[in-house]
Formats: structure tokens, C-alpha cells, sequence
């Protein structure tokens, strides 16, 4: 009488290897799908970082504008003081 063979402890008999690779495929696809919506969430917090980071640019700007109309104002008010002096 033949016995049959029992297969090692851990072997992979062809039903795990298909049930594998086809899980594998599945997992591999929707990764797949994802990788726009990962690209686009990316270049989303690309563009709001870029955002953030002109609006910032543009308060230092108007900032420094603001500093520089305060000093033109202190110094004409420093003249007219020294004119009103003078007279």
C-alpha cells in the first residue's frame, strides 16, 4: 500500500501560493490606486507650504514698507520742528 506523502509543516501546497499571489495582486492594485491620490495630496502640501511661505513674504514687504512711509513721516515732522524752531 501506498501512504501518501504528508507535506512539511510550513510547505506552500499550490492552493496557499495562488490564494498568496492573488492576495498579493489585490494588495499591489490598490496600492496602485492609491498612488495618484498620495501624488495629489503631495503637491497639495507642496502648494500650501509654497502659500504659506509667499504670504509670509508679503507681510515682511508690506512691513518694511510700513517702516520705511515712518521714518519718511518722523523726518518730515523732524524738519517742520526745526523750521518752527528756526523762525
Amino acid at each position: 500500500m501506498i501512504t501518501p506523502t504528508k507535506e512539511p509543516v510550513g510547505s506552500a501546497t499550490p492552493d496557499v501560493t495562488i490564494i498568496g499571489a492573488n492576495d498579493s495582486r489585490q494588495n499591489r492594485t490598490r496600492e496602485m490606486q492609491l498612488i495618484p491620490e498620495a501624488l495629489a495630496r503631495a503637491h497639495m502640501h507642496d502648494r500650501l507650504r509654497e502659500a504659506q511661505g509667499d504670504r509670509q513674504s508679503a507681510r515682511l514687504i508690506a512691513a518694511r514698507r510700513m517702516q520705511r512711509r515712518a521714518e519718511r513721516a518722523s523726518l518730515r515732522a523732524r524738519r517742520a520742528l526745526a523750521m518752527a524752531v528756526m523762525h
